[in-house]
């Protein structure tokens, strides 16, 4: 899958060791890395569809965040991302179709419950 970042900022924090752990710290930043190695290696999000979500627990936001994806990082941090297509690719329910999301947005990582 393709992975893009929101800035520039975002891209080298998270694509920088270094960075990466004085930010986050070592647990948070080594939880990071293996999210975007899956993410990257993954064909399509299906990969994550509920119930195979695994230890990533991938799932879309709702409320104000709608549009939005979230992947557990350590309580309560998240790895926050889109779909990266216009348009979207939808199912014929109307919902997100994840087997059709080739491409995503890194969007931040944050607490979404704070």
């Amino acid at each position: 899958m393709e992975v893009a970042f929101k800035t520039k900022r975002l891209r080298k924090q998270l694509s920088e060791a270094r960075q990466l752990q004085k930010i986050h710290g070592e647990r948070r930043a080594r939880l990071l890395q293996r999210r975007l190695v899956v993410l990257q290696a993954a064909q399509s999000l299906a990969d994550f569809c509920p119930p195979f979500s695994g230890a990533e627990r991938c799932h879309e936001l709702t409320g104000n965040r709608r549009g939005q994806l979230s992947m557990d990082l350590d309580h309560p941090w998240r790895l926050i991302f889109c779909p990266d297509h216009d348009p979207l690719p939808c199912s014929e329910e109307g919902g997100l179709d994840w087997a059709g999301v080739t491409a995503i947005r890194i969007l931040a990582v944050e607490d979404t419950h704070g």
